[in-house]
């Protein structure tokens, strides 16, 4: 199937099978290799992407079911201006360490945040219950969120 897709702003054209997760499209088709396979049962959000704003799992995703959305992947947040903020607050409370989840992680968190989700430490736990870190321990990933949280209420005043 022909498929055209809006992925990071651009609207690119893809031959798939109607079977093609769209991690392995991602991964092996576009080279945009932030997303990463892990656990292959939506538990873990290593291969966490936003399809219209909302993180889904990409390993379980059909990349034929993205027609007609919007994909952003870590690599096209990346090259927003929003993104240094969250850069700068993972950097800062030092909430990550081998990297794997932090895509993850980064794009979670900008959902939440986008929907106005990101106002407790209860609805941060909330948010990232489906997003592992073998390495950190949470705790400085929850301060790093705290204060992305909390530079949403400075913006609002």
């Amino acid at each position: 199937m022909d498929v055209e897709l809006n992925l990071n702003g651009e609207h690119l054209h893809a031959e798939l099978e109607p079977h093609e997760l769209l991690l392995d499209v991602l991964r092996d088709r576009f080279r945009l290799t932030g997303a990463k396979r892990s656990c292959d049962v939506q538990v873990c959000g290593a291969c966490t992407v936003l399809v219209d704003g909302e993180p889904v799992s990409a390993c379980s995703y059909l990349a034929v079911d993205a027609r007609g959305h919007e994909l952003m992947t870590i690599e096209g947040f990346a090259q927003t201006e929003e993104f240094a903020e969250f850069e700068a607050a993972f950097s800062r409370h030092a909430a990550l360490q081998c990297g794997f989840c932090t895509p993850g992680m980064l794009l979670t968190l900008k959902a939440l945040r986008d929907a106005g989700e990101l106002a407790t430490e209860e609805d941060i736990r909330h948010g990232l219950e489906g997003n592992l870190c073998r390495c950190t321990g949470y705790g400085s990933i929850l301060v790093a969120a705290r204060e992305l949280a909390g530079a949403v209420e400075e913006q609002d005043q």
